[in-house]
């Protein structure tokens, strides 16, 4: 053998042993990404149970399982592989069971409380009742079990049973659709007391209220919950914070009242009790008209009912997911700038960041001295950490073994004046593999809301877009959350204005700071997102493509056939009483042979949150003026896709659409 052929022979061995490089993130990678949620520590500390949703293709829908890790990171198991979704995992407090919810049993009937015993075996269905159960809450005993329930209007289907011609639908609520529920004909969800070993579930009131978020005192002796007030009679949601004894048919304490301004309450998570069951805590909001805008407050009061202590108030950001951390705190979740991390708040109302970083935080859960929460950031999707003295400590990596392989786009901060004045923050992430000085195409990209942020937490889409040459811009406009009250309702009744006035401004920023390629950009977004998409096309002509998904212009024609009659009567007005304003909030579609951007528009078909005939008529407004558009409508879809044949189309028919206009 020669020494050339040597040489030949061992650089190939040493090609081989070494690792692939680090790839670009592609579509189909969008369905290897694994969503980790919900963790739940034991009671004894020892132990973390959470859930984690995979895709399946092959049948169209995602599966989610529960999993446990051990609080050192050890010990990873996998506790349900049935086809069925199993979640919301819950400890039994004397740490001998663990309950999830599955439908595992009948879809048709919905899903029911199963438990796993913690020393090992198979998992037992527990409750039978007639409907869904969406929430369970367990007795400090163990005895019992609160349950959420949304009772069935018919029998479900029996197998082989021959469908049934369906029955008018009778509508007589004010609010008499909503997205994924469809017309708002069933009857309310309510609370159930369920006695394990009875078997037995009785209705916790008489009361025909929409019941939620349950929580029992210390003693077992009480239960707040959050309930509507209104029901079906009254024309707006009044959800109010109240309190029954644990027993079947008690009598109802309502302890919030709407001159409290706490329309709100319970609204992002259950109400907390302090240890001695005198006072509780609870998550208040600001008065009716603002509730698109909300921002959470925490708040206690006496639990017999008086005068409520906003604890928060002094934050000016939102905060949620209230839990205890111990007799004398409490730790709820602040929304912040790009950001969401815990606090710590004792009954003063002094308050503690219980950890640093640019993170989006998810949700915690804390037992037996020990606290786990979910953190994404913008290079890793959500994982389970230990939260110890400030420090998080990786307990799961479920997304590590496919996310090494990849090269991510990095993400930067941007900050900018606006020409009125206002100081906007964003995000900016940059192809991998950027270079300073190289101008590149670039998408504006727009969340949805207008009360949400882009922030610190890893984003498929936007890595995606990275991944194939963009920059993408995310501006966090007038309107988002994670700023001031002033910054978030600077958009009360005035919709396209100044988010329109901040987008523009994000992109002046970037085109100056030599990224942006001015000649290639491009714009979209979903849902809110898509309505200030039209919005800015209306105004803007530097945008060579658009894409809009789930959006709308001429909101005269969406009041009485979506979601938000509410808002709109209390943040606009009725249509006949404040006509000009409607229209003028409708300029995009009255001004549409004013546009030029090709634009693809996109809705599910069964969307009752943003109807498909918003798109519908942006698409049919375009063609007539000669602008070439698109519109792709998803069968059987609501507002968010659900389908992962759908998700994996609307992505690349975006990367195709961008491709188009913007590398041509």
């Amino acid at each position: 053998m020669t020494g050339r052929l040597i040489v030949f022979l061992v650089s190939c061995a040493l090609a081989a042993a070494q690792p692939a490089p680090p790839r670009l993130l592609k579509v189909d990678d969008a369905h290897r990404m694994l969503e980790v949620r919900d963790p739940q520590v034991s009671p004894d500390g020892a132990w973390v149970a959470y859930t984690v949703s995979t895709i399946d293709k092959v049948a169209e829908k995602s599966d989610s399982d529960v999993w446990m890790v051990k609080w050192d990171g050890g010990g990873q198991q996998r506790l349900t592989t049935s086809k069925e979704s199993e979640s919301a995992p819950r400890w039994s407090p004397d740490g001998k069971w663990l309950a999830f919810l599955s439908a595992r049993a009948n879809r048709e009937e919905g899903a029911q409380v199963w438990l796993l015993p913690r020393a090992g075996g198979e998992a037992v269905q527990l409750t039978t009742v007639k409907g869904s159960v969406s929430d369970c809450v367990w007795s400090p005993d163990s005895k019992r079990l609160a349950l959420v329930v949304a009772e069935r209007d018919e029998e479900p289907k029996k197998e082989g049973e021959k469908p049934k011609t369906p029955k008018p639908i009778v509508i007589d609520r004010y609010h008499f659709k909503q997205d994924t529920e469809g017309y708002r004909t069933k009857k309310p969800n309510r609370v159930w007391l369920f006695d394990i070993d009875a078997k037995k579930a009785e209705l916790l009131t008489t009361e025909s209220f929409d019941e939620s978020a349950p929580a029992w005192s210390p003693d077992g002796g009480r239960i707040a919950f959050v309930s509507n007030r209104a029901g079906d009679a009254g024309m707006y949601a009044d959800r109010q914070l109240c309190v029954a004894a644990s027993k079947p048919g008690s009598p109802v304490l309502q302890l919030t009242t709407k001159e409290m301004n706490f329309s709100g309450s319970g609204r992002g998570g259950r109400a907390v009790w302090s240890a001695d069951g005198a006072s509780l805590f609870f998550l208040a909001g600001r008065e009716r008209k603002f509730r698109a805008y909300d921002r959470m407050t925490l708040a206690v009061m006496p639990a017999t009912g008086g005068a409520a202590k906003l604890l928060t108030r002094a934050l000016d950001r939102s905060v949620g997911s209230p839990i205890a951390l111990s007799e004398r705190e409490l730790s709820v979740l602040v929304t912040d700038d790009m950001s969401e991390y815990p606090v710590s708040v004792d009954a003063a109302g002094r308050v503690k960041r219980l950890v640093e970083g640019k993170a989006v935080i998810g949700s915690q859960s804390a037992a037996g001295g020990h606290m786990a929460v979910t953190v994404s950031t913008d290079e890793s999707p959500g994982e389970i950490c230990a939260l110890e003295n400030g420090k998080l400590r990786p307990l799961t990596r479920h997304n590590q073994a496919w996310l090494k392989d990849i090269r991510l786009g990095e993400t930067r901060e941007v900050r900018f004046q606006t020409g009125d004045g206002a100081q906007v923050h964003g995000l900016l992430t940059l192809p991998p593999g950027y270079e300073a000085g190289r101008k590149v195409p670039t998408l504006l990209r727009i969340h949805g809301g207008p009360n949400g942020q882009d922030a610190h937490t890893f984003q498929f889409e936007r890595q995606l877009f990275a991944a194939n040459g963009y920059a993408v811009l995310q501006v966090n406009y007038r309107g988002s959350a994670g700023r001031d009250e002033a910054f978030q309702t600077a958009i009360f009744a005035d919709w396209g204005n100044r988010e329109v006035v901040d987008l523009l401004a994000g992109v002046d920023h970037v085109v100056a700071a030599d990224i942006a390629d001015p000649a290639r950009l491009g714009i979209g977004g979903w849902s809110y997102g898509a309505i200030l998409t039209n919005y800015t096309i209306a105004r803007d002509g530097r945008f060579k493509a658009a894409t809009s998904g789930a959006g709308s212009s001429l909101q005269l024609s969406v009041y009485g056939s979506d979601q938000y009659v509410e808002q709109y009567d209390l943040e606009i007005g009725f249509p006949w009483k404040a006509r000009d304003l409607w229209l003028k909030l409708s300029y995009p579609f009255f001004e549409a042979d004013k546009i030029r951007t090709p634009t693809l528009f996109m809705g599910g078909q069964n969307d009752f949150n943003v109807p498909v005939i918003g798109s519908e008529q942006m698409y049919q407004a375009l063609r007539a003026n000669g602008v070439d558009s698109q519109l792709i409508v998803y069968p059987g879809e609501n507002h968010g896709l659900r389908k992962p044949t759908y998700i994996q189309d609307r992505l690349e028919r975006y990367l195709a659409w961008y491709a188009k206009y913007l590398k041509p």
